[in-house]
């Protein structure tokens, strides 16, 4: 029998999510989310996609990643899925950062496993809870290959001048300074399909993906290599976000610790979760602030016009990179529901060829589409981002047995 199916698994610090695909056709056989991981109550939901089987939900005290895989894969056994299937051909696993090192799916191995650790001071809230995924993983199934599918990956084709930060080489290259990116299955699966869309290669397409979700991110894709993306060292740097700040002059860390008091983690705290949208009018879910501002409501106007002044400034940037684009594609969640921001961020870039169609920019769809009018000169797209089929897809590529 050929093994065809791809377990994929997304571990946090306290939950993880999973997908279980047959590569034959990409289709989804079962997904789910186990949360609240070493919490008195923790919750797992789980559906199956085949054989008419019905979501189901629980909670119940689920100790750690072990626990939970267990319960996952009690879960998939008893919806004739489980991990010892013959037909699982591999696990892969989402990795936030792989440094330089890792630019494409990698099978893990020791040694690969100690360089994602050695990397936890650049990724010190995600690459511990994706090696204990790992980790527990390979416990459950040592037989099995486990890939690593690294966020960073597709941005490492960046040059140089756009990857490094104007400090002393030295001290960057002793301390890993330098910009990694994020995102990058996103930014891959998107930039692919957009020209999908139009019906050309991507090698022949220039095109700027925007990663619009409470994280946010833009990258700027040549012949689908990135030459340019917004995040940095970390997921902070680049767009407003919904509880992080983006760009800011690095003097606000020095002036808040000298003159506000405020120590390092402090400063932290304030730049990742209490600053974006949050930090501007209160609310990070863009539904709720547009919903404010036909209220009247000022400080939510405010909140959008800074949102959309950053991303314009980086479509802006992104074009000068490029020099032509073709299309900019939306995605994620407010890429892919907010029909205001897409029309916002647009606007006024009638002589860049970028225009949107009000009617097909208004329509809801979970399909990718344009929005833009048969005039405009760069195609706009809304394209439905699809993480864990690209980590899925990688995955088989680099293990699969399709014969």
């Amino acid at each position: 029998m050929t093994a065809t199916r791809v377990l994929v698994l997304n571990s946090g610090s306290s939950s993880v999510k999973y997908q279980l695909l047959d590569m034959r056709d990409s289709s989804r056989l079962a997904v789910g989310l186990v949360e609240r991981i070493g919490e008195e109550t923790s919750r797992l939901k789980h559906t199956p996609l085949t054989g008419g089987g019905e979501e189901r939900e629980r909670e119940e005290p689920i100790a750690d990643h072990e626990a939970a895989l267990k319960a996952v894969s009690a879960e998939l056994t008893a919806d004739g899925l489980g991990l010892d299937s013959p037909e699982l051909a591999a696990i892969g696993h989402r990795v936030v950062h792989g440094g330089l090192k890792f630019t494409a799916p990698t099978v893990v191995t020791d040694e690969v496993l100690a360089e994602i650790q050695r990397l936890v001071p650049v990724a010190p809230l995600h690459n511990p809870a994706n090696i204990t995924g790992i980790r527990t993983a390979q416990a459950l199934r040592p037989d099995l290959p486990q890939v690593a599918v690294f966020d960073t990956a597709f941005h490492t084709t960046m040059p140089e001048s756009a990857a490094r930060y104007a400090i002393d080489v030295a001290t960057a290259d002793q301390h890993r300074v330098r910009r990694y990116g994020f995102h990058g299955t996103s930014h891959a699966y998107v930039s692919r399909e957009t020209a999908g869309l139009l019906g050309k290669a991507p090698e022949d397409m220039n095109v700027i993906v925007l990663h619009l979700g409470n994280g946010a991110s833009a990258s700027a894709v040549r012949g689908g290599r990135c030459v340019e993306t917004s995040m940095g060292l970390t997921p902070l740097e680049g767009l407003v976000m919904g509880t992080r700040s983006g760009d800011v002059d690095p003097a606000v860390v020095f002036h808040l610790a000298r003159v506000g008091g405020m120590s390092i983690d402090e400063v932290d705290t304030l730049l990742n979760k209490k600053s974006g949208l949050v930090g501007l009018c209160g609310d990070n879910d863009m539904r709720e602030i547009r919903r404010r501002i036909d209220e009247g409501d000022e400080a939510a106007a405010l909140a959008f016009d800074i949102y959309i002044h950053r991303l314009k400034k980086y479509i802006g940037a992104y074009y000068a990179v490029l020099g032509r684009v073709d299309a900019i594609a939306f995605t994620a969640g407010v890429g892919e529901n907010a029909a205001p921001v897409r029309e916002a961020a647009v606007a006024g870039l009638e002589e860049l060829g970028l225009a949107v169609d009000g009617e097909l920019n208004a329509v809801r769809s979970d399909e990718a589409r344009l929005i833009s009018p048969e005039y405009a000169r760069v195609a706009v797209a809304v394209v439905p981002t699809d993480e864990e089929l690209e980590i899925a897809r990688q995955t088989y590529a680099l293990v699969g047995n399709p014969s």
